[in-house]
């Protein structure tokens, strides 16, 4: 279940995370892949950030690796069918490491 966020430096951390995202997907997502489709962000018990980009067409791994590197940290990313035609992607950041 998604908790809210108190710690301030771990809500800066996140903001960075999102604004990254939101400033250089156009650069790293050049075919409107994961721009513009259904995104969410939440953090798991205080020690996971889940990112989900939902209805995706289709995604390349230079892709994959673009959003990334835009995360900036330590990172996992998990492609499961969501339809017969749309994907699901799944970034996960465990907020322990650092």
């Amino acid at each position: 279940m998604a908790e809210p966020v108190t710690d301030p430096i771990l809500r800066e951390r996140l903001s960075h995370i999102r604004n990254r995202l939101r400033e250089g997907l156009a650069q790293v997502d050049p075919h409107h892949r994961l721009r513009d489709r259904p995104a969410s962000y939440k953090v798991i018990a205080g020690q996971t950030l889940e990112i989900v980009y939902r209805d995706v067409p289709r995604i390349d791994e230079s892709e994959v690796l673009g959003v990334k590197h835009l995360i900036g940290e330590t990172c996992y990313c998990s492609v499961l069918p969501q339809t017969a035609e749309t994907l699901t992607v799944r970034f996960v950041v465990p907020l322990t490491e650092r």
